[in-house]
C-alpha cells in the first residue's frame, strides 16, 4: 500500500479518526499540549481537504469530553461514545463508515497501545487501509507507544507516517487548489 494520493481510491473514500482525546488525560500523558496541537493541524488539514472526520470517546459520562479546540477543529465531525476500547465497537461507527464507502483511515489520538491498538487492529480485520498519524499519537509511556506502532506498520495494509507527509502526499502537486490554505495550517502549527 502506499500513501493515498486522492480522496479516493480503490477501496473507497478516506475518513480521518480521532480516538479518546479527551481533556481527561491531559492529567496523565506526558506532552498532552503538544498533542492537542497536532491532532488540532490535523484535523483542520482534514477539514480543509474535504475528508470526514469522526470522533470516538471513551465513556464521556465518566471521563468527559473531547478536547474543546479539537471538537472546534472539526464542528462537522461525528461523534460516537463508547465503553469498548476499539472505537471501531463504538454504536454505529463502522456502519457510518461503511455506508460513506470509507476503505482507508488516517488515526490519531491516545492511548496508542491500548485503544488506538484495538481500533487499528479491528479495522484491519474489517478490511481498512490504516496510516497511523506518528505525530499525532499519544501514551503515557514512550516505549510502548514505539512497539506499538512498530507492530502495527508491519502489518499489510497499515503504514505510520507524520501527518504532514500524508497530507501533502494527498495534495501531490503544488497546484492543487487546496496547496496555499495547506501550506498556511502547516507554518500555523510548526
Amino acid at each position: 500500500m502506499t500513501t493515498p494520493t486522492s480522496n479516493s481510491n480503490v477501496n473507497g473514500s478516506i475518513a480521518f479518526l480521532l480516538v479518546d482525546v479527551q481533556t481527561v488525560f491531559s492529567r496523565v500523558l506526558p506532552n498532552y499540549d503538544e498533542l492537542v496541537r497536532r491532532c488540532r493541524f490535523a484535523l483542520e488539514s482534514a477539514v480543509l481537504l474535504e475528508l470526514p472526520v469522526f470522533i470516538s470517546e471513551q465513556v464521556p459520562d465518566k471521563l468527559g469530553s473531547t478536547q474543546p479546540e479539537l471538537i472546534d477543529a472539526a464542528p462537522e465531525a461525528r461523534l460516537f461514545n463508547k465503553s469498548a476500547f476499539s472505537a471501531l465497537k463504538a454504536d454505529g461507527l463502522l456502519q457510518a463508515l461503511k455506508e460513506q464507502y470509507i476503505g482507508h483511515l488516517f488515526v490519531a489520538g491516545l492511548e496508542t497501545p491500548v485503544c488506538v491498538y484495538q481500533t487499528v487492529v479491528d479495522a484491519l480485520q474489517e478490511g481498512f487501509q490504516v496510516t497511523l498519524l506518528t505525530d499525532c499519537l499519544g501514551c503515557r509511556r514512550e516505549e510502548d507507544g514505539k512497539a506499538i506502532i512498530d507492530f502495527l506498520s508491519r502489518q499489510k495494509a497499515c503504514r505510520a507516517l507524520p501527518s504532514e507527509a500524508v497530507y501533502y502526499s494527498l495534495l501531490a502537486d503544488a497546484k492543487a487548489p487546496a496547496f496555499r490554505a495547506y501550506t498556511s495550517l502547516v507554518k500555523k502549527y510548526n
